[in-house]
C-alpha cells in the first residue's frame, strides 16, 4: 500500500460506522502471518480504534495475582493509602481517592480510587540513567511500607511482575503496528527502549443499590493521552463496564477471558497525523458489586520527537499537529487531567 493510499483509506473508513470490536489473534511467528495480522490491526485502528487481542503471551496467573493484590491494597486503611498519596509526588505517582480525578469538565468527578505507577528502577535501571527531558520523566514510584502494611512487599513484587509483562507485550506489538503503517518492522525499536509506560490500579466501589449520579461515572467520556493503552478484562461478572463510542452510539466492550482490550491513544493518533483513530470511551458506574481494572498505558521514549510518521503525511495531507517531544505532550495532558492538591 502506498503512502497516499493509506491516508486515503483512513479518510474513507472514518465515514463508516462500527457495531462491534474486533478480536485479533496475536499468534504470528512467520513473517507472512505477521503481515496478515498487521492488516487486521490496521483495519481496526482505522475504524474502531479498539480491538481485543488473544494469545498475547501474558500468563493469566500473573494477571489474576495482580488483581488480588490490587483488591488487597484498596481494602487497606486510609492511612496506608494516604501514605502514598499522589499529592506527595511531582510526577503523577501514587494514590488518588474517590472523585479526585475528572476527565470531563461536565461531570462532578470520576467515581473510582486509583494507584498510579510508572517505569520502576527495579524493572529498567538503565532508563533512569538516560534522562534530561524537562517535561514527563522517569521517577521513583511510591510504595506502601511494610511497617504500615504487612502485605506491602508482596504487593510491590506482584504489581511489578505484571508491569514487566505488559511492558513486554507493548514492545511485541509495535513491530506489528509498523507493518500496519507500511513501515519496516524495526521502525519503532529505537523509540521504545525506555518507554514512558504508566500503569493504573483502579477500584470502582459498588453503589449497592444507591441511585446512580450520571455526573459521577466510573470514568467520564474521554480519549486517552498515551500511545497505546492496554486493558485486561474487568474482574467481575458485570456485563457492562467499558464502553466505546461509535457514530451510532455506545458499544459495550464486553469482557472476554484471556484477552486484552487495546486502543489507540491520542499520542499515537497525533503521531500518525490522524490516520489511526483515538476513539472516545467511558466506564459506567458499577451498580451492585465492586469492580477492578488495571490499564497499562504504553508510550514511546520521552525524548522522541513526534514528527508525523512518513506514511501518514502527503502533499494533500500535511502535518495537522504541532511537533512535540513525547514526554512534553504527555506531561501537558496529565497536568490537565490530574489535580493533586
Amino acid at each position: 500500500m502506498t503512502v497516499s493510499n493509506l491516508a486515503q483509506l483512513s479518510d474513507e473508513l472514518k465515514k463508516t460506522d462500527f457495531d462491534s470490536i474486533p478480536v485479533i489473534d496475536a499468534t504470528a511467528p512467520e513473517f507472512e502471518k505477521r503481515k496478515a495480522l498487521a492488516e487486521e490491526i490496521r483495519k481496526a485502528c482505522l475504524t474502531a480504534g479498539f480491538f481485543y487481542v488473544k494469545n498475547h503471551g501474558v500468563p493469566e496467573s500473573v494477571v489474576e495475582n495482580t488483581f488480588k493484590e490490587s483488591s488487597a491494597f484498596f481494602k487497606t486503611p486510609d492511612a496506608v493509602k494516604k501514605s502514598v498519596a499522589i499529592a506527595n509526588s511531582d510526577n503523577f505517582r501514587g494514590y488518588m481517592g474517590l472523585l479526585s480525578e475528572n476527565v470531563s469538565s461536565e461531570n462532578k468527578g470520576d467515581y473510582h480510587e486509583a494507584f498510579n505507577l510508572g517505569l520502576d528502577p527495579e524493572v529498567s535501571p538503565e532508563s533512569f540513567k538516560k534522562e534530561g527531558n524537562e517535561g514527563l520523566r522517569h521517577s521513583e514510584n511510591q510504595w506502601p511500607e511494610k511497617k504500615d502494611w504487612d502485605g506491602a512487599e508482596e504487593f510491590k513484587g506482584t504489581v511489578l511482575s505484571y508491569y514487566k509483562e505488559l511492558l513486554g507485550l507493548g514492545q511485541r506489538l509495535f513491530p506489528l503496528f509498523a507493518l500496519a503503517l507500511d513501515l519496516p518492522e524495526t521502525f519503532f525499536d529505537d523509540k521504545t527502549r525506555h518507554p514512558a509506560a504508566i500503569m493504573r490500579l483502579l477500584f470502582y466501589p459498588g453503589l449497592d443499590g444507591r441511585e446512580v449520579d450520571e455526573l459521577m461515572p466510573g470514568i467520564g467520556d474521554h480519549t486517552g493521552e498515551s500511545t497505546l493503552p492496554l486493558h485486561p478484562p474487568f474482574r467481575d461478572s458485570c456485563p457492562r463496564a467499558l464502553q466505546v463510542k461509535s457514530a451510532s452510539g455506545w458499544i459495550d466492550a464486553t469482557p472476554i477471558p484471556n484477552t486484552f482490550v487495546i486502543n489507540i491513544g491520542d499520542q499515537f493518533a497525533r503521531w500518525t497525523n490522524g490516520v489511526f483513530v483515538s476513539t472516545r470511551h467511558r466506564v459506567l458506574p458499577t451498580l451492585e458489586r465492586d469492580r477492578y481494572s488495571i490499564p497499562f498505558f504504553f508510550g514511546c521514549d520521552h525524548d522522541v520527537l513526534m514528527e508525523p510518521i512518513p506514511t501518514c503525511v502527503t502533499e494533500d495531507r500535511p502535518n495537522r499537529f504541532e511537533v512535540m517531544k513525547a514526554g512534553d505532550y504527555v506531561h501537558m495532558r496529565l497536568s490537565e487531567t490530574y489535580s493533586t492538591k
